[in-house]
């Protein structure tokens, strides 16, 4: 296979997984809501979609034709796992937005017994490995520190929710 297949089919898998998430995050935010959950804090929610959007949209325009490298590919499918593993720990309860269900009690099973926050670990982890899996240092660290300000306002508002805080 050529650098260019590899690097293209890479990106068709992390393209098409996200809008697979997308869909499902949209259904279950909507089953959500309609049992009578809340959502909290969706001021911020633009900005992380548009910075994930132009993450993906600069890895394709920079790195299509780039070669692949196996050990941080590897690290990518770790992080897969990890994200698997997580969303089905939360099952219906997994969205991109924060929903609050009123009386349910926090997932405290599969990954939450180890993280408090395993879903943004691994977005940590990919939003870094995935540039460098195609040889974007400068785009790794750049990324990382944006996606970094987001997680800080993103945490510490689910946090507040997850709480019952205002």
């Amino acid at each position: 296979m050529s650098f260019e297949m590899a690097s293209v089919g890479l990106l068709a898998f992390v393209t098409i997984e996200r809008i697979v998430e997308l869909g499902l995050a949209r259904h279950n935010t909507r089953a959500l809501l309609a049992r009578g959950a809340r959502e909290a804090a969706s001021g911020h929610y633009v900005f992380i979609v548009a910075f994930h959007a132009a993450w993906l949209a600069g890895l394709w325009i920079l790195a299509w034709d780039r070669p692949v490298s196996l050990g941080w590919l590897a690290v990518f499918a770790c992080l897969q796992a990890l994200r698997v593993w997580t969303l089905m720990t939360l099952g219906r309860r997994w969205t991109t937005r924060i929903i609050v269900l009123p009386g349910a009690p926090l997932v405290a099973s599969g990954p939450y017994r180890l993280l408090s926050h395993p879903n943004y670990a691994v977005v940590v982890g990919e939003v870094a490995a995935l540039p460098l899996a195609l040889g974007l240092p400068i785009f790794a660290l750049v990324s990382s520190l944006l996606n970094a300000l987001l997680l800080v306002v993103r945490i510490r508002a689910e946090s507040r929710a997850l709480a019952g805080s205002p």
